[in-house]
């Protein structure tokens, strides 16, 4: 019955007599409604077209790739900790919702033939064997501790973070899409950059509705949604945008303002030169709010290097930055925090001293394989470092920490190698100079932060992953252009 009804309809839609038309849409129009009015009965208005948007959604993830890269994106960038609020003895976040679509479409797309082979690349083994130690320090590590479902659904997205790389390298593989998911990347994380900054300008009190309102998806609520230095009510107020942590929002706005910097001194900018200069004014402007001085330390190096090596004028921007934060009055409170960090004055770095202090004995006394991912065996340590070097030490040991700078070392070595290709192309040259500005920016700031390698943030392993593979598809573009002999794209 209901498969003639659906007949009927398809066939009346398309008939060359009108009457059929407007009853085929009338019925359209009525088996809509009826379900639509169900859903309503049943819901709430907001869980209605929370499911109508999901539907939607879903429709287009399956549908093809690159809307699963612009919705992996937004996720990471606007909503990186929104959850499905359905009991089903965990509640699934997005990231997880849309991760799991996009390996499901592209493991389709590969056995129904329209993909084509797996994309390999230089990195592929060494991640792997990356993988399969931090798999057997998290089993090792299960003799001095208990496995629970909290600790196995975190376990299971930092390894699907991971493995992102692999998604990311087979979903982008043409110039169009990589130019696509850079603009994505640029635009949502002003989004973020901008949203940032009204939270912290507005009226607290509003603020704090405006966050609390996300509990819907899983945020919490709250006075303690507002983040302050050294969570001190009396000190400056630190921008979070929705991001919850300050200093996590400062990891994100490295990786997009890096990637962003190239485009305002490219001949050929994604995006308009005119929108890029108050675009990357915005991200800058938040990360200055966040107080996150490893931030702040890690994007002035990327700039620092490719300044060096690529883009002389950004050298004098990033010398004229400096200087206006040392002179300017409204900024002096900002140094005074730089220095006090420096000389190990302030509460945090003296936190983090001593975090590291611990960090080095428990590599010590676990060396290899470090003890997994949910605690120590001595009850006078603790699992947990403001480093992601010493906590990847921590929890996967020497070996784990060893193939993860193998895969780094690999990647700059690839990087290097391709820099006189990217001259060549002044279309894929600030992309590449900018996902190599955002990389060494993050893995400078990874000394003094541990979001890249984290349990408690997944979407924060899963971009870092993101920008490596979207270094390696650049790589290759170049190389495919360079063993084709193709002829330098110039403005």
């Amino acid at each position: 019955m209901e498969k003639s009804l659906t007949d009927w309809i398809q066939r009346a839609l398309v008939s060359s007599k009108g009457i059929w038309k407007v009853l085929a849409i009338l019925a359209l129009c009525l088996l809509v409604g009826t379900l639509g009015g169900a859903i309503l009965a049943y819901l709430s208005l907001p869980y209605t077209a929370a499911l109508i948007v999901a539907l939607v959604g879903g429709a287009l993830l399956l549908r093809d790739t690159q809307w699963g890269m612009i919705a992996l994106v937004g996720v990471i960038c606007l909503l990186p900790f929104a959850a499905v609020p359905l009991d089903l003895g965990f509640e699934p976040t997005f990231l997880d919702l849309v991760l799991l679509a996009l390996l499901f479409v592209l493991a389709s797309r590969i056995a129904n033939r329209r993909q084509g082979p797996l994309v390999t690349t230089p990195l592929a083994l060494p991640i792997l064997f990356f993988l399969v130690i931090v798999v057997v320090a998290m089993l090792a590590g299960l003799g001095h501790s208990s496995l629970n479902t909290t600790l196995i659904r975190r376990f299971a997205e930092l390894l699907l973070g991971v493995f992102t790389f692999f998604i990311v390298v087979n979903c982008v593989q043409s110039q169009k899409q990589l130019d696509l998911v850079v603009r994505v990347l640029i635009l949502a994380g002003f989004a973020a950059a901008l949203i940032g900054i009204v939270l912290y300008f507005m009226p607290e009190n509003l603020a704090i509705r405006l966050l609390s309102a996300l509990r819907v998806v899983r945020y919490p609520a709250g006075s303690g949604v507002l983040r302050y230095v050294e969570d001190d009510t009396t000190l400056p107020l630190r921008a979070i945008s929705t991001s919850q942590d300050p200093n996590v929002l400062g990891g994100l706005l490295i990786l997009v303002t890096g990637l962003s910097i190239p485009q305002i001194v490219s001949r050929r900018p994604l995006l308009p030169r005119k929108l890029m200069l108050p675009i990357v004014g915005c991200m800058l402007l938040c990360l200055y709010l966040t107080y996150s001085r490893g931030a702040m330390a890690g994007l002035a190096a990327g700039v620092a290097a490719i300044s060096v090596f690529r883009y002389r004028r950004l050298g004098w921007l990033l010398i004229v930055g400096v200087a206006l934060i040392l002179i300017l009055p409204q900024t002096q409170a900002y140094v005074q925090r730089f220095i006090e960090g420096v000389h190990g004055e302030d509460l945090a770095t003296q936190m983090r001293f001593g975090e590291y202090s611990d960090a080095f004995k428990v590599i010590m006394l676990h060396p290899w394989l470090g003890v997994g991912f949910s605690g120590t065996p001595e009850i006078d340590l603790y699992l947990g470092v403001s480093s992601l070097y010493l906590l990847i030490g921590e929890e996967a040991g020497l070996v784990g920490l060893g193939s993860f700078l193998l895969i780094i070392v690999l990647f700059w070595v690839q990087f290097w190698r391709s820099r006189s290709l990217a001259l060549q192309d002044e279309h894929l040259d600030a992309i590449f100079w900018g996902i190599g500005c955002a990389l060494f920016g993050g893995l400078v700031a990874g000394v003094l932060d541990h979001y890249f390698f984290n349990l408690a943030f997944p979407h924060a392993v899963t971009i870092f992953w993101t920008y490596v593979a979207l270094g390696m598809v650049t790589i290759s573009l170049l190389q495919r252009k360079g063993a084709l002999g193709e002829q330098p794209t110039r403005g």
